[in-house]
């Protein structure tokens, strides 16, 4: 499979990527770089989710119930639409941790950054190919549209890695756009701007609510694949380590707290998925915290060199690279050492 990764990154500068960051309509202000203060005063910083869907639901638990004030971390949680698009507000320094899929970390890192994954998310991609009416079989999307989230990012993968047995071919038989996010696509498809649409779990589902079809499940595929973590900067790492380990803290805690507390994770579901339909609610909580978002969240050093050898087979860049120069697991290995994650599964 060729995923045209220099699509998202296109040159081996940084400030290049700055560049393309001023036009992304986001009032963005520098995080604070200052320590916590003696008197205890929480830490401000942002961070960042890349999807209206439930893989980032470790970041909106942890901001919904106080749970970063309770690491010490005063912390303003924004989305931007796209895993290529948050790697690029890391990387302007915009917001110093961002959850985005692991095959951004590594086009990134190709163009010359210094991303790494703290933890991972998923190591699945749970997405699901959604057509209209005019697709009955996979032969029918020639001379189709078919929207993706961005270019680079986990949809486009998804798309993609299905797409290599199939007849026809993305690019060459049918159009790919990227829209930006599910929501876009979910209004492109219902417009008839496009005939196929790769939306996560959550938008599939309300997609056949209204008529539309899946036709191709990509997590059933049986790909291991680096799909939304937390990811930082080595950069960030090494200056502010003790504040790395308190947002990995938090991430962990509030998977704990997603599982634990479901009462209050599907009340948080409801807001940011703009959903009061409880079975459906209940049903992506169970289909997410119950199955995908692993418990204890070590970076998968398979499914990066799984995306790291899909990368390979259109940039030679990637070829002289190992998946384990993209993951730090020494945070998670500190937080499992100093007795955090036992205390918490007790």
């Amino acid at each position: 499979m060729k995923v045209d990764w220099t699509r998202a990154f296109p040159t081996a500068r940084i400030d290049s990527i700055a560049v393309v960051l001023l036009s992304i309509s986001i009032s963005l202000s520098l995080f604070s770089c200052a320590a916590v203060e003696a008197q205890g005063r929480p830490e401000r910083l942002r961070v960042i989710y890349s999807a209206i869907g439930s893989s980032q639901s470790p970041i909106w638990i942890a901001n919904e119930a106080g749970i970063f004030k309770k690491h010490g971390l005063d912390v303003e949680i924004l989305y931007v639409a796209g895993g290529s698009r948050a790697a690029q507000v890391v990387l302007a320094g915009e917001a110093p941790v961002a959850m985005f899929n692991g095959s951004s970390v590594i086009s990134a890192n190709l163009a010359g950054a210094d991303l790494i994954n703290i933890a991972s998310g998923m190591n699945v991609l749970p997405f699901l190919l959604v057509v209209g009416p005019s697709v009955k079989q996979i032969d029918d999307l020639k001379g189709k549209k078919v929207a993706i989230t961005r270019f680079a990012s986990a949809t486009d993968f998804a798309l993609r890695f299905a797409a290599e047995k199939w007849p026809v071919k993305p690019d060459k038989d049918f159009t790919v756009l990227q829209l930006g996010g599910q929501p876009e696509m979910m209004a492109a498809l219902k417009s008839g701007a496009v005939q196929g649409a790769m939306l996560n779990a959550e938008f599939a589902i309300m997609a056949r609510r209204d008529g539309y079809r899946e036709l191709v499940d990509v997590a059933a595929l049986g790909l291991t694949f680096p799909g939304s973590g937390l990811n930082t900067s080595k950069t960030f790492v090494k200056n502010r380590r003790d504040t790395t380990l308190r947002v990995l803290r938090s991430y962990v805690d509030s998977i704990h707290y997603g599982i634990t507390q479901k009462k209050f994770a599907v009340g948080v579901f409801a807001k940011y998925l703009k959903s009061q339909d409880q079975p459906f609610l209940e049903a992506v909580h169970e289909m997410y915290l119950g199955k995908y978002i692993p418990k204890i969240p070590y970076p998968s050093t398979e499914s990066m060199k799984r995306a790291l050898d899909d990368i390979a087979e259109k940039d030679p860049r990637a070829k002289s690279w190992r998946a384990e120069q993209f993951i730090d697991a020494t945070l998670m290995q500190e937080l499992e050492k100093e007795g955090f994650i036992k205390q918490l599964w007790r």
